[in-house]
């Protein structure tokens, strides 16, 4: 069946020298048409470009990513430790055990229980200790060594100027009369601060026969301490004192001959030289 003439358009090209022309029949609802053809052409198109736009924007952001990422693993690449400075980590462990070992000498030559690393491990047999537990061992023998530090009686109590010593010495009372003095006296003005030597507890303050006012600390370790001649007493019993806590002034006060501070030093209620930790060595 053919189409009615009413419903074919005849589309005349010609060329620009007008030698030639051709021409093309189409529905004319096609013809109507073409307008919705081209416009959803260009509708096509546009959606081609917007997806090509986001597809490049998305590579850059991965390419971005990607870089951001290679970077990252660098610097972990660069974290994990060589050969050479596992030697060095190897070294410095040395180091701390052998400063370990010092301290302990000093430890036990004042008396102090040091620490042994004996059977660490177990014995030859055993699985010998990772690096992280080499560590952690060391790091547990260096806290107890601070702790022990931080409650046994070390330093000066008050101006590092000793007037008298520990020992059998002349009465000052009592001319050519010995007498045994249990501490050591620091010379100072009136009214000079008086510190803690150890971290601990305050049992005893106030008036105290001969000692005048006094206090008297109590360590761990079995550990005493004793501040005689006070002026002035600036702590309470039952106090927890720190380690170089002022708790009081130095003054005359009981059985005195000058202003000054006596410093006792006990363990397990017996009076030791106190000279002995005054220094580390």
């Amino acid at each position: 069946m053919s189409s009615k003439k009413s419903e074919i358009s005849t589309v005349l090209f010609v060329s620009k020298d007008g030698s030639e022309t051709k021409s093309l029949k189409i529905k004319t609802k096609h013809l109507k048409g073409l307008k919705y053809y081209i416009a959803l052409l260009g509708f096509v198109l546009i959606a081609l470009s917007t997806t090509i736009i986001i597809l490049s924007r998305n590579l850059g952001q991965y390419d971005e990513e990607r870089l951001v990422l290679h970077e990252k693993i660098s610097i972990l690449e660069r974290q994990i430790p060589k050969a050479s400075d596992s030697l060095t980590a190897k070294s410095y462990v040395e180091s701390i055990e052998m400063k370990l070992k010092k301290i302990n000498e000093y430890l036990t030559k004042r008396g102090i229980k040091g620490f042994s690393n004996e059977g660490v491990g177990g014995n030859n047999e055993s699985t010998k200790l990772s690096p992280s537990e080499t560590y952690a061992f060391y790091d547990e023998q260096i806290k107890t060594v601070l702790n022990g530090i931080a409650y046994t009686p070390m330093g000066y109590a008050a101006t590092p100027l000793i007037s008298s010593i520990f020992g059998f010495r002349s009465d000052p009372f009592s001319s050519g009369r010995p007498e045994f003095h249990s501490g050591i006296d620091f010379k100072g003005k009136r009214g000079d601060i008086v510190k803690s030597t150890a971290a601990g507890q305050v049992i005893f303050a106030g008036w105290y026969q001969g000692y005048g006012k006094c206090i008297r600390l109590k360590h761990k370790n079995g550990y005493e301490t004793l501040y005689g001649h006070l002026s002035k007493i600036g702590v309470r019993r039952g106090q927890t004192i720190s380690v170089g806590q002022v708790i009081g002034n130095m003054g005359s006060t009981g059985r005195s001959t000058g202003i000054h501070l006596h410093y006792e030093v006990r363990k397990n209620g017996k009076a030791i030289n106190p000279s002995k930790f005054l220094r580390i060595n």
